[in-house]
């Protein structure tokens, strides 16, 4: 069951440039700083309220944040929601018609297992489900 939203995905050309913009804006005391090789980002994540929000930055031209900063330019790249199962979660949705963009869960930040749905099911928002790592233990 999805129960509420995890956080807010930024794609970002240079992360010290954004840390900077957003602990401006936002008073940011300290960022949580990972590599996910898996999807060839950097993050930089901090929360505002109960909702995080991840600066990602691609470390590799072919990465799919390097192609869509590419196509689209720096922005909201997408929405995360938390779940208690996200492989339940994708076949439920698989089932309802929605497209995936991930049949299965992956490794994600903050040891999430994570997975995507395609923006043409979604009115054109890319949505990721998160399972937080106390949830698939």
């Amino acid at each position: 069951m999805i129960s509420g939203v995890n956080h807010l995905g930024i794609a970002v050309r240079d992360l010290q440039a954004s840390m900077a913009l957003f602990q401006q804006i936002f008073r940011v005391e300290s960022f949580h700083r990972e590599t996910v090789a898996d999807q060839k980002v950097d993050i930089a994540s901090f929360k505002v309220g109960d909702v995080l929000v991840e600066l990602t930055a691609p470390t590799d031209a072919e990465s799919p944040i390097a192609k869509f900063i590419e196509k689209r330019g720096e922005g909201i790249h997408h929405v995360a929601f938390t779940t208690e199962g996200v492989n339940e979660e994708l076949q439920r949705l698989a089932a309802s018609g929605v497209q995936l963009i991930n049949t299965t869960a992956q490794k994600g930040a903050h040891d999430m297992m994570i997975a995507f749905l395609h923006p043409k099911s979604t009115n054109g928002v890319l949505m990721e489900l998160c399972e937080p790592p106390e949830q698939h233990r």
